[in-house]
């Protein structure tokens, strides 16, 4: 069909410019499907690199929560024993090792999220280009980091709620 068009344009401009069939065309039609597709290529290459950045920062960050936490639980772990002691039990210190560690991986999605909006703002005053930015990603990025942060920080607080209390109280 494009085919097709690009032919009748062909020949509707060689008869306006009264081009002989032996002369060159003084013209030239193109077909911006080919360009269009390259910039596709061109725009799935860089959502996969970009895919992949993220998910390596995401597992960066989700290590480093992991090791702040187990160094929280080394830090603390007479606190845990005391709380063990006088009646918390094991679901209790693990779900406080959980809410710290997703408040931490939230704290570190709203940073990112305001990070991203004035960068993207900035970018488009300075550049004129225009921006879109949408709420339904914002959440669902909040929410993959609450995700993140209950993911790696289930080991650390595993570690803590299983502390024998009678060794973490003569832990020093």
């Amino acid at each position: 069909m494009v085919k097709t068009a690009l032919q009748q344009v062909t020949k509707t401009l060689e008869t306006v410019h009264r081009l002989k069939p032996t002369q060159t065309d003084d013209f030239a039609v193109r077909d911006l499907t080919e360009i269009a597709e390259v910039a596709e290529q061109s725009s799935k290459a860089m959502e996969l690199l970009l895919a992949a950045i993220a998910s390596i920062s995401l597992v960066v960050g989700g290590i480093g929560i992991m090791n702040i936490l187990l160094v929280s639980v080394t830090e603390r772990t007479r606190e845990i024993g005391i709380r063990m002691a006088t009646g918390a039990r094991r679901l209790h210190v693990l779900t406080q090792f959980l809410i710290e560690a997703m408040l931490l991986a939230l704290m570190g999605g709203i940073a990112g999220i305001a990070a991203g909006v004035i960068v993207s703002l900035l970018i488009s005053h300075f550049a004129g280009w225009p921006i879109l930015l949408e709420v339904n990603v914002m959440i669902l990025a909040f929410a993959f980091s609450g995700a993140v942060g209950v993911f790696f920080g289930f080991y650390p607080a595993r570690q803590a709620s299983r502390l024998n209390p009678i060794d973490a109280l003569r832990y020093e």
